[in-house]
Formats: C-alpha cells, sequence, structure tokens
C-alpha cells in the first residue's frame, strides 16, 4: 500500500467527520491508481457501513473495467446506499458491459 492510500484510510477511520471527509477527498482524485487497494478494503471492512459506502463510490469513480465484478455484485445489495453507489459507478464506467449490468438490473427490478 502507499502511503497516501495508508494516510486517507487512517483519516476515513476516524471518529471526527472532518477527518473522515479530509481522507475520502485526498484519495478522490486518485481513486483508477488505487483500485486494488480500495477493492481489498472494502472487502475487509465488516462494520463501518459508512467506510464501505465511501469505499464503493470511490471503485466507482476509478471508471475502470476492473471494478465492473464488484459494482454488479452490490447492485441488489440490501444496504440501498451500496446499491445506490453500485448504479452510480455503473453509470460512470460507462461500458457496454456495464450499460448491460444496469439494464438487466432495471429489467429484473421491473418485474418485482
Amino acid at each position: 500500500m502507499t502511503k497516501r492510500f495508508d494516510e486517507a484510510m487512517r483519516l476515513m477511520r476516524r471518529h471526527n467527520g472532518q477527518d473522515r471527509e479530509d481522507g475520502f477527498a485526498l484519495l478522490r482524485p486518485h481513486a483508477a491508481e488505487h483500485l486494488d487497494e480500495l477493492i481489498e478494503a472494502f472487502r475487509a471492512e465488516e462494520d463501518d457501513r459508512g467506510l464501505r459506502a465511501w469505499l464503493l463510490e470511490l471503485i466507482g469513480d476509478a471508471r475502470s473495467p476492473e471494478a465492473l465484478p464488484i459494482l454488479v455484485e452490490h447492485l441488489d445489495h440490501e444496504d440501498e446506499s451500496l446499491a445506490d453507489w453500485a448504479v452510480h459507478g455503473l453509470q460512470a464506467l460507462d461500458t457496454k458491459e456495464a450499460r448491460t449490468a444496469l439494464y438487466r438490473h432495471r429489467a429484473n427490478n421491473a418485474h418485482n
């Protein structure tokens, strides 16, 4: 892990809201560079729902085809914020595969 990523994650885990925001802001412009680390941190995080949502948002912000599987996996997540960030990430990715996943998701949910 890089120093930037470690520092951002340290801040995002603090209880102080401004520190958390600062950590997120530190990573946001570099999400693509840290995609593997973001996915690893997302999968490892079990307790902090807000942090998980931020990590999935950053994964989507990376706009990388490598993010497709984790975004698709969370389209129907019981936590609405994760499902919303998965949709947002797929829309930002805007590849044929991402659009197909969104189409299928919407079609499946239209019948429920």
